[in-house]
């Protein structure tokens, strides 16, 4: 048994890591802010200790693991270099954890959360297995050989690891306060795909995936004829989508899934891809992408009087176009009213037009102030610049009263920052709501 300690411990990744290591039997702990985030649910759940920032019991015989969202000199980190204390950043050590397992890394520019989810319920009903999924969910086990988790771009963090499969959802230019062009995000995810050990998993219906060069091996799934894994006979009803799957010529079997929108379609295939890769029981993970009810903040729907509220952690012009699509096709016949928050002033300054674009496809749009985040609190641009590109767009929380006034409409919430805290404004406003 290790003990460790988490700098930053609510973070997605970090909550999620410090539940795996708690169910392999070590000892864990970790600090944060005070405010509650919903992460520190599954922590508290397993009795995890949570500290403020600077007031943890440390000593040398512990593991430090910090934070990505954490500069050298925060006051924590400066704290274990006073008391001696060993310190790892979160990246570094998730790639020494990971050559213990066969393992297998869920990256791309967007739908890696859901994807990695997604993989992880299915294996899960034939192997033991260890998962760490980018909501803040991770479950361990230490009967398991496999190890799924989310392998993120960003700084090229994911260049830490080398795992042995690697799923491309896609690749698109995000994350403009460290990488200058796709064509830079792209030679990223070539070194990624360089280290990987034995196969690629990667959308060939992705422009950017098939301009990638690499010595590893790539199945491509897709729509497109030109792909090894095929989904076709597409048909979306109330309770999800179903797609005949094809191995080149070959027909596998006809699934189902219970979400909405091509990309999760998407999703499934490259389930299926790693399925056959592993020699897996396909009806065993055709029944498990059936019951696959997603993860959080990801189209995550809850009913409000008449109208339907999802929330859903879009943030990038793809990922906002594509929530927009699955809530259409899910309710063709009630109107889609879209409540933006965008997070980080660079991305919204680099990508406004894209965004513009994106959010045009609801109905109706609401706009949320600019979160900013821990290594960017202001900027260049403000919400000001998105309204005027988008005809009628409204700003919210200001608007409280007429988002309050719909009825049978679809409200969607979208965002990586704090935009839950307005959907609470909603629900604790019942008195403003016209019948």
């Amino acid at each position: 048994m290790v003990r460790y300690h988490f700098i930053g411990i609510k973070g997605s990744g970090m909550s999620a890591l410090a539940g795996i290591l708690s169910d392999c039997g070590h000892e864990v702990q970790g600090e944060d802010i005070e405010e509650f985030i919903f992460t520190q649910k599954s922590l508290e759940h397993r009795n995890i200790p949570l500290y403020l920032f600077g007031s943890a019991p440390l000593d040398q015989g512990m593991m430090v693991i910090i934070s990505n969202a954490y500069r050298d000199d925060h006051p924590s980190l400066v704290r274990c270099l006073e008391l001696n204390v060993p310190y790892v950043r979160y990246h570094q050590f998730l790639g020494e954890l990971i050559k213990q397992y066969t393992s297998i890394a869920i990256t791309g520019a967007h739908g890696k959360t859901t994807t990695t989810g997604m993989l992880s319920h299915a294996l899960r009903a034939v192997n033991p297995i260890c998962s760490l999924v980018g909501d803040g969910t991770g479950m361990g086990d230490q009967n398991a050989n496999l190890f799924v988790f989310e392998s993120c771009e960003y700084k090229r963090h994911f260049l830490a690891y080398q795992p042995d499969i690697a799923v491309i959802t896609n690749i698109d230019y995000d994350h403009p306060d460290y990488f200058s062009s796709v064509d830079d995000v792209r030679q990223a995810f070539e070194q990624m795909a360089d280290q990987t050990q034995k196969q690629i998993i990667a959308c060939g219906d992705d422009q950017q995936v098939r301009l990638l060069r690499t010595s590893t091996n790539i199945l491509y799934y897709g729509f497109g004829e030109d792909n090894d894994l095929r989904a076709v006979n597409l048909n979306v009803h109330e309770q999800g989508v179903d797609f005949d799957v094809y191995d080149k010529n070959h027909f596998i079997d006809r699934f189902s899934i219970s979400a909405f929108g091509n990309h999760n379609v998407l999703n499934a295939l490259s389930i299926i891809g790693v399925s056959i890769l592993l020699d897996l029981n396909l009806q065993v993970i055709k029944s498990q992408l059936g019951t696959f009810n997603g993860v959080q903040r990801r189209f995550t729907e809850k009913n409000w009087h008449s109208n339907v509220v999802i929330d859903d952690y879009a943030h990038h012009p793809t990922e906002v176009k594509v929530t927009i699509e699955a809530a259409r096709s899910k309710y063709p016949n009630r109107k889609i009213v879209a409540i933006f928050q965008p997070h980080t002033y660079s991305r919204l300054e680099k990508l406004l037009e894209e965004f513009a674009t994106s959010l045009a496809d609801a109905d109706e749009v609401y706009l949320c102030p600019i979160f900013g985040s821990a290594r960017e609190s202001q900027g260049s641009v403000s919400i000001d610049h998105l309204q005027a590109l988008i005809p009628n767009a409204q700003l919210f929380p200001e608007t409280l009263g007429k988002l309050a006034s719909y009825t049978d409409s679809v409200l969607v919430f979208m965002g990586a920052g704090d935009i839950e805290k307005y959907q609470q404004m909603l629900f604790q406003n019942d008195s403003i709501h016209q019948t």
